[in-house]
């Protein structure tokens, strides 16, 4: 199916939201609006993450999915005197390379200010300089402003400011994939969005309680996936991320399996978790069962939100779906709408199938 125009319009929005790991609220908000008609309830944790209810027929066993809204961002931690140059630290994992000449959003108590991220000229470098990376240490925000007293007085900057990468969402290739940032991992979330549409929209059966939450604080240590599973406590947990997409020039198969417009890919491995076997049976049959294309793959550094679940009280049986995606981390990753489709067909079906008998099958004894 091919999603409508609203639906790319709420992924665009989320996309170019403002939402550092730790300053959510902005793009919480675009979530809890699109979400709840498609909930029975909403439930908060004390961190800023947002968990939607959807009951089945049976209110056991409790089922949660989860995306995470944070984004890969920074934080001020200097202004200089005299140029007004902002020195920050990084807000979750930023390869450096990707990030001089890039524009970001700086968000002071008087309102969000534009920057470029920018570092000695090239012009002035030495020729052995050139030859050396450029680290982040070596990075700072222009703001275009002469001194510290103009940045803090008039632009409203301080220390411990958040910003976020500043780049514009859009569909291409005749509209069948999306190009933004932040889709590590609001595309996630999107699709939990999506399960829950479907779930309400096509009055699907399925005999569990749905819980759906929009986590925070995934990239600095799945901070929020701890609270929510102290909230939920969770029978079985399906997470919904991005995978990186092994399909560019330089990466091995046995690096990144996983290539964009192949379908979800489920992760049999990653350094947080290693999956419930017969859950991920399940999952893998479920897909053959509905003709859903999946992908096998491994993350050999990294983890999800299911590093934290599959470690709530006395264990839960969790998983990982995931959409592959290119240039994650960046300002400008890239998605095929046909992989989230899939992995939402994917999501509804195993729900469809989570009873107490099949989720008591999932412990090992």
């Amino acid at each position: 199916m091919k999603f409508d125009t609203e639906s790319i319009k709420l992924l665009g929005a989320m996309s170019e939201s403002f939402g550092p790991s730790g300053f959510e609220n902005e793009t919480a908000s675009i979530v809890r609006k699109a979400a709840e008609p498609f909930a029975d309830s909403v439930l908060n944790d004390k961190l800023g993450s947002v968990i939607f209810t959807r009951n089945g027929s049976s209110r056991s066993p409790k089922v949660l999915l989860a995306g995470h809204i944070d984004e890969v961002g920074f934080v001020i931690t200097g202004i200089d005197e005299k140029t007004g140059f902002l020195t920050f630290n990084p807000l979750g994992g930023w390869f450096d390379q990707v990030l001089l000449g890039q524009r970001v959003r700086i968000r002071g108590r008087l309102g969000d200010v534009v920057g470029v991220i920018a570092s000695k000229p090239p012009h002035l470098l030495q020729p052995e300089e050139r030859e050396k990376v450029v680290k982040l240490s070596q990075m700072y925000i222009d703001v275009g402003a002469a001194g510290k007293e103009t940045v803090e007085k008039e632009l409203g900057i301080r220390v411990g400011d958040p910003v976020s990468p500043l780049a514009q969402f859009m569909t291409a290739l005749n509209d069948s994939v999306v190009i933004g940032k932040a889709f590590d991992d609001r595309i996630g979330t999107f699709l939990g969005i999506e399960v829950l549409k479907r779930l309400k929209k096509g009055d699907v059966s399925h005999p569990n309680s749905v819980y759906m939450a929009a986590t925070v604080q995934e990239e600095v240590g799945l901070r929020g996936a701890q609270t929510v599973a102290h909230v939920v406590d969770p029978d079985v947990s399906i997470v919904l991320e991005t995978d990186i997409a092994g399909d560019v020039p330089g990466i091995k198969e046995n690096e990144a399996p996983a290539r964009m417009g192949g379908g979800p890919s489920i992760i049999t491995y990653d350094s947080s978790m290693i999956p419930n076997q017969p859950l991920k049976r399940m999952v893998i049959e479920t897909a053959e069962q509905e003709g859903i294309p999946y992908q096998l793959s491994t993350v050999a550094r990294g983890g999800t939100d299911a590093g934290k679940f599959h470690l709530n009280r006395s264990g839960c049986p969790s998983i990982a779906i995931c959409v592959p995606a290119r240039h994650i981390h960046s300002h400008s990753a890239i998605v095929n709408l046909n992989d989230i489709d899939l992995a939402a067909s994917l999501v509804v079906a195993l729900l469809r199938k989570l009873d107490e008998t099949a989720v008591k099958s999932f412990v090992y004894e």
